[in-house]
């Protein structure tokens, strides 16, 4: 038996588009370890995707194509392998956990009868027997009160949890290969931090190899033996995970290193004027029971909140998901009921009708987690920006076409792409439009909820230099709502803390990362792996020119 379990060589990937066709995977060579895991690593567009799903060829075949190389899994080539001998390995000697869970089980479908369909494919079990060992898998991935949850439906579980799914799916036969595809990037930081202990865990009990597809450093630097880094279809660098974290060689390996968001929060003098003042905020959602549909409790999802954020600084909200970040800025914005005192320019907006804040909405925006869902694939760029000029009507269609121009302009885009769709811009792009779109209407206020969760490190070290290029400049406050904390720590003037819809810690950011007191924040930073540095760590990463907190 070979130390390796999967050889690839010279593989090459080409997709068809009628007559012509482009490569995107160049000549790539790299080898998985028995019991090992190997991490790819790279931007969006760098091919670690599809020369993963080519180990068991889920490429759109025909129209994907391999020109060159080969896979070689226990001696046997797995291009030239038989359908028939592809369904055998798929699922069952290796497996896989994909990046978006959601949209990856079925939603009509529970999770047990999900888990059971592949014991019954490749291992004929059914019944008692199947229904018993997918319990034991529920247990094994850490699913809270598994007879419970085997019959809940994907929606009824949190992120997390279909995630955890996912990997019992993907561990049901035991297999010798899990190739895990993003698996925690839509996952808060504690959360990350669970999963990765859990697959480090599994690992070494199943003695099962991994390759973990990841644009986070962080996590790759955690859990892989071995790193592969692609940039354009082509490996340029592979190392031990040491070895390459500490004298990465090529320039590409250096730039992702690099691309950690850094820098300060822009400079505000000492006192500026408050611009929005809120005071034992509240938003309840009542829990009803009964034929009457009586009251009996509530949720309380945004539970005596209160801050003061002055004008043209940034305060960013953390917590997990289920905290109330997202609640607390909707309510804010007063696109949710709430309780409590809300004032913006000391305009009190609680006891407002929606018809008395519509004015006042110009001055306030926001830009959404994720700028595909968030702009219509019907309209044009120019179409998009411009939808708020037309609403709050301003200026002449000659002014407003100049104001579309000059917003694009300032976000960094060509004007000239504005009779563009969505569609045909990378997300990076597509982010800078959605900013583009609030920024046109001049605002004093911009919700930024998770604007960068989505994007390659690379892209949100641009699009952070962005915001605050912009901040400075127009003196914009932002509320930044994000569960990521390098990106909050290089905007953010103020912090709080949010746990269960209360504020557990707040205060400036600096000195919350600095010397955090609450011990739910340092659990955060801790997964996060911004936890303060030693002397002797901070003067080594500084020696090599990046830093991994």
């Amino acid at each position: 038996m070979t130390a390796n379990l999967i050889e690839i060589r010279d593989l090459a990937v080409e997709f068809s588009h009628g007559d012509s066709s482009q490569r995107v995977v160049h000549e790539v060579s790299f080898d998985i370890p028995r019991g090992e895991t190997l991490a790819l690593v790279g931007e969006s567009g760098s091919g670690k995707s599809v020369t993963a799903h080519s180990i068991l060829r889920l490429l759109p075949y025909p129209l994907a194509r391999h020109p060159s190389g080969r896979i070689l899994y226990d001696g046997q080539d797995l291009l030239a392998a038989n359908e028939k001998r592809m369904r055998q390995i798929r699922g069952n000697r290796i497996a896989m956990v994909f990046q978006e869970p959601m949209t990856s089980l079925n939603p009509l479908h529970t999770v047990g009868k999900q888990i059971g369909e592949v014991l019954a494919l490749h291992k004929g079990m059914r019944g008692k027997a199947a229904n018993q060992r997918t319990l034991e898998l529920l247990e094994l991935v850490g699913i809270p009160e598994p007879h419970t949850r085997i019959r809940a439906l994907p929606h009824e579980l949190s992120g997390g949890q279909r995630q955890r799914v996912m990997i019992a799916m993907a561990l049901a036969n035991e297999p010798e290969l899990l190739i895990a595809d993003e698996p925690t990037t839509a996952l808060d930081v504690t959360v990350q931090l669970k999963i990765l202990e859990l697959l480090k865990e599994l690992q070494a009990r199943l003695g099962m190899a991994i390759l973990l597809i990841s644009h986070d450093l962080n996590l790759v630097r955690r859990i892989a033996h071995r790193v592969c880094v692609m940039q354009s279809g082509r490996v340029v660098e592979q190392a031990s995970c040491d070895e390459l974290f500490r004298s990465p060689q090529h320039p590409y390996t250096r730039e992702l290193l690099a691309a950690e968001p850094s820098g300060e929060p822009v400079a505000v003098p000492e006192s500026t004027t408050p611009l929005l003042e809120v005071e034992d905020l509240r938003v309840w959602f009542p829990i009803k029971k009964g034929l009457l549909r009586h009251t009996v409790d509530h949720v309380k999802a945004v539970d005596g909140v209160s801050f003061v954020l002055p004008q043209g600084q940034t305060l960013g909200v953390v917590g997990e998901s289920g905290s109330g970040k997202s609640t607390l800025g909707l309510a804010l914005l007063r696109l949710l009921s709430s309780q409590g005192a809300i004032r913006f320019r000391g305009q009190a907006l609680d006891g407002m009708s929606q018809a008395g804040v519509r004015p006042l909405r110009r001055q306030m925006q926001v830009v959404f987690q994720d700028p595909y869902g968030s702009l219509s694939p019907r309209m044009s760029v120019g179409q998009i920006v411009s939808e708020g000029l037309h609403i709050h009507r301003q200026g002449s269609a000659a002014e407003q076409e100049q104001a579309v121009i000059d917003a694009l302009t300032e976000v960094g885009l060509d004007p000239e792409t504005r009779h563009r769709y969505p569609h045909e811009f990378s997300g990076g792009q597509r982010q800078r439009i959605a900013i583009a779109r609030a920024l046109v209407l001049k605002p004093a206020l911009i919700l930024l909820d998770e604007p960068t969760s989505a994007l390659d490190r690379t892209v949100q070290r641009q699009v952070v230099e962005l915001l605050r290029n912009l901040q400075a400049k127009y003196d914009l406050t932002y509320l930044f709502i994000s569960h990521d904390l390098a990106v909050v720590r290089a905007l953010s003037h103020q912090l709080m803390v949010m746990k269960q819809g209360k504020i557990v810690e707040q205060g400036p950011a600096e000195d919350i990362f600095a010397r955090p007191q609450h011990p739910y924040t340092q659990q955060l930073l801790e997964a996060a792996f911004l936890a303060p540095a030693s002397a002797e760590q901070a003067e080594e990463e500084q020696a090599h020119g990046f830093s991994h907190r």
